[in-house]
């Protein structure tokens, strides 16, 4: 059975694994490699070796580290059919998909093949007589990220990448679910350029998180996954005297206004709600038609593209979407789905008791589409995180934008229209992090930065682009005066002011 071990210091740290869990294989339900699920002494060799590493990385000149960055960009992009495979045959999304995880993260290494320009402080010559003030941007030490299965290279990619440009050690607790590539990642910045101990995985599961936010050396967190966990991360972190930033979950919702081109939303919603099959914190599984008309043509078109998607194994370059991560994950989706027709929901398509012909213990979930799902549905109110797209008709604008403003999430949402107007005024009211207008996954570029609001993200900073930057680093602040030899008669008792 294949191992897969922590990568420390250049290795895997030559640690015994007391406790192992198996990684599937979600397309066959099969068993195809265990990873060791490590303890504190695991952290605390890696951070040693983060301590050791460190200093002489920040001390780096930026360019120096933005050539790291370089030479990581181009080796993935040589890999990337087999890095692609690697992530598929864990996770179960289809080639295309792991290709887009892996290219969404390397557009953050771009950004940081830049990373001397983002460091740059600011300064005031003459800010008093002889004195001049300037600031300048230094890495905290040691930072860890920890990361879902549902993106495990760009997730990665997002923290660690930032987090190492400007100077920092980083150490990678990935999802105990597909943590191959994030180790073969870890190869290949080595491989690029990057000194030992400055990017390290430890595997685990709620013992090694613990052992993360507790660790006295590590100076900040940064975590993606479900809200519940999220706030745990945020709150034990931070008593811990950690900077944390913790992104939850999400219940994203498409608006769709009366006056929308159906035929693309339809093939928007198509990808966003059933693409990776909806195991995405970016998914959109809520539509939000406006009006009854509006509804009825949308369900309309959807139903006939909804039972046109085919559903595959991860490696078929025809499947719109593969399995899901896990049996478990399987039969907790389905039991969402019926949650909602207790609740009341209208069972349009069923997505239940699919199967693979071939493939029948695979993790399939076929897509599933409810009509007139209403707010006070606990299926409404919570991240199911799976192929399901639950219809919600609001009768006008207001009550359209009132759904996800008032929503616990407020992590994405969408509007569908060809009115500006309308356009502008949603994006303005709608109390939800991040907006598209006619783009149905709105995930911003690398040199702006990703974050929700409300239950989606706790925190003040968000990631990647300078608020990433921000995250990384601290401040200082330097007040400098070089006088020309002759004593100014001051009274150096009394605060001194810039008059």
């Amino acid at each position: 059975m294949r191992q897969i071990d922590h990568f420390i210091a250049g290795g895997t740290g030559g640690l015994a694994a007391a406790r192992k869990a198996p990684v599937y294989d979600p397309n066959s339900g099969d068993v195809q490699a265990e990873v060791v699920l490590g303890s504190q002494d695991a952290l605390d060799r890696a951070v040693a070796a983060a301590q050791a590493a460190q200093p002489a990385w920040a001390a780096t000149n930026p360019q120096r580290r933005a050539r790291v960055m370089f030479n990581f960009k181009a080796l993935v992009e040589a890999k990337m059919d087999e890095l692609a495979l690697m992530l598929s045959i864990e996770h179960g999304k289809v080639i295309a998909d792991a290709k887009g995880d892996i290219q969404r993260g390397l557009e953050v290494v771009e950004f940081c093949c830049g990373i001397p320009h983002a460091l740059k402080g600011e300064y005031t010559q003459g800010a008093g007589p002889g004195i001049d003030v300037y600031s300048m941007r230094q890495p905290l030490g040691i930072g860890a990220g920890i990361t879902p299965f549902n993106f495990p290279a760009m997730i990665p990619l997002w923290m660690g990448a930032v987090a190492m440009a400007t100077g920092n050690a980083f150490i990678l607790k990935p999802s105990e679910r597909d943590p191959s590539l994030p180790v073969r990642l870890a190869e290949l910045w080595l491989e690029a350029g990057l000194p030992e101990g400055i990017f390290q995985v430890v595997h685990g599961d709620k013992e090694m998180v613990d052992a993360i936010l507790d660790h006295p050396a590590i100076s900040a967190v940064s975590f993606v996954g479900s809200s519940d966990i999220a706030h745990y991360v945020y709150n034990r972190g931070v008593a811990a005297g950690k900077r944390v930033q913790a992104m939850g979950g999400a219940k994203n919702h498409g608006i769709v206004m009366p006056d929308a081109d159906l035929d693309q939303v339809v093939n928007d919603l198509a990808g966003a709600a059933f693409g990776s099959a909806g195991e995405r914190c970016m998914a959109l599984p809520v539509v939000v038609p406006v009006g009854d008309d509006t509804a009825e043509r949308l369900k309309a078109k959807l139903i006939p593209a909804i039972e046109a998607l085919k559903i595959g194994i991860s490696t078929d370059p025809e499947a719109h979407y593969g399995p899901v991560v896990t049996a478990q994950h399987k039969a907790n989706i389905e039991r969402w789905i019926q949650t909602c027709v207790d609740e009341g929901g209208e069972l349009v398509v069923d997505g239940r008791g699919f199967t693979l012909q071939g493939h029948e213990n695979g993790f399939f979930v076929g897509p599933t589409l409810f009509d007139r799902v209403t707010p006070g549905m606990s299926s409404y109110h919570n991240e199911i995180f799976g192929p399901v797209l639950q219809m919600v008709r609001a009768k006008d604008f207001e009550e359209a934008l009132s759904l996800p403003s008032k929503h616990q999430y407020g992590n994405g949402v969408a509007i569908f229209t060809r009115n500006g107007h309308a356009a502008r005024e949603f994006a303005a009211r709608v109390n939800v992090g991040m907006v598209g207008i006619n783009v149905p996954i709105p995930v911003p570029v690398a040199y702006h930065t990703f974050g929700g609001w409300k239950r989606s993200a706790f925190g003040d900073t968000n990631q990647h682009g300078m608020e990433g930057v921000k995250f990384w680093t601290k401040v200082k602040t330097v007040t400098a005066r070089w006088p020309d030899g002759s004593p100014d008669g001051g009274n150096a008792f009394v605060i001194p002011t810039m008059g």
